[in-house]
């Protein structure tokens, strides 16, 4: 494929297109699962058919439904995978890594061309020849090659660490919020009370709030952080007035579902303008789930009618649910796969906050 029939590809047949999302949702979930179980048992001749067998239905199924953008990013992982089979390459972690990055771009690129956005942040040109080329590597030259390939198309080096769910230090309120610190004791038992709800939301809230003070320390306290600390509490509170089949729901939502759900920002955002002092608080809390062209809800701001503060949260949220979103395969999204969506799909956040998440993300990194 060349660069332009890559980043804009022809879609001839927009129902086999969206025959084949549907598909992948399926083969992907299984691709990960083979990976897993092979980076626990390298050696299993049955894994190894098993992850072989996923990722030559996924060319398979692109072939039949005439994407060609699909085949280009299965076949080289195919031949990867057959020289692995044939004990020509080792199956390391930073293998598995790349072949997981490769399955969540074509994820991620299927969706955007049923939903008409650009593939241009995706990197797929790099991706494919980088692949290409991985596919002939030296043995011993496989492994640098995943780390290089893996960092040209990320953004970001292949090995990150988790992030901290322990608490961090936070703001000591100014004498006229009098009752700030009684009342971000509450906000945040009940954070902790809708943490409790599912297993797969330990650690979230101090996950969330480490990742939006420390963005927003990065470019001087634009926000006030009491006022954000109480917005990463409560920004999801309206949840727990939403049925739990909602959202603890695994797998697609319906309409109806997605519907229900646009209402949660309106709960906890209301509660808040009925107490004095949080006002800013409760305008983060409503806005975070706005985009800056206007696609986002409730009310579909565009990014001057937006504050600072929901730029932070929606960002720094939008990356745990990355983490979460698919943790019905068997486990979490990598923290490295996480971040490389956040900025693969950075049209829906504000710009001038990516920078200075991703510097948060590199001093998380080197520390």
């Amino acid at each position: 494929m060349d660069i332009r029939s890559i980043n804009s590809p022809i879609i001839q047949d927009r129902e086999a297109l969206e025959e084949f999302a549907d598909v992948l949702s399926d083969r992907a979930p299984q691709v990960e699962n083979d990976v897993a179980r092979l980076k626990k048992s390298p050696t299993d001749r049955d894994v190894t058919a098993d992850l072989f067998r996923a990722i030559h239905n996924i060319k398979g199924d692109a072939s039949l439904c005439k994407f060609e953008l699909g085949a280009a990013i299965a076949h080289p992982i195919e031949s990867i995978m057959s020289r692995f089979r044939d004990g020509e390459i080792p199956f390391s972690d930073l293998l598995a890594e790349l072949i997981l990055l490769a399955i969540d771009r074509l994820e991620l690129a299927t969706d955007a061309l049923l939903h008409h956005r650009s593939l241009d942040n995706l990197h797929l040109a790099e991706l494919i020849q980088g692949l290409d080329m991985l596919a002939l590597a030296q043995t011993d030259a496989v492994d640098e090659k995943c780390a290089e390939l893996i960092e040209l198309v990320t953004g970001f080096p292949s090995v990150i660490g988790d992030i901290s769910s322990r608490a961090p230090r936070v703001a000591t309120p100014k004498s006229e919020q009098k009752n700030a610190p009684t009342d971000l004791q509450f906000f945040r038992s009940l954070a902790l009370q809708l943490e409790s709800r599912s297993p797969l939301f330990k650690g979230r809230t101090m996950r969330i709030l480490r990742l939006a003070l420390e963005t927003n320390k990065a470019t001087g306290h634009t926000v006030d952080p009491i006022q954000l600390e109480a917005a990463v509490y409560l920004h999801d509170l309206g949840m727990m007035f939403l049925p739990e089949a909602i959202w603890l729901k695994v797998g697609k939502m319906t309409a109806d579902d997605k519907q229900a759900l646009r209402n949660h920002p309106g709960f906890a955002a209301g509660l808040l303008q009925r107490m004095q002092g949080w006002e800013a608080a409760a305008e983060m809390i409503a806005q975070h789930h706005e985009m800056p062209n206007g696609e986002g809800y409730p009310k579909g701001l565009i990014a001057p009618e937006i504050c600072a503060g929901a730029k932070i949260l929606a960002i720094v949220d939008a990356f745990e649910a990355v983490m979460l979103k698919h943790i019905h395969r068997g486990k979490n999204r990598s923290v490295l796969r996480a971040i490389a969506e956040i900025n693969a799909c950075d049209k829906q956040f504000a710009p001038e906050w990516i920078a200075p998440f991703n510097a948060v993300i590199r001093k998380t990194i080197e520390s």
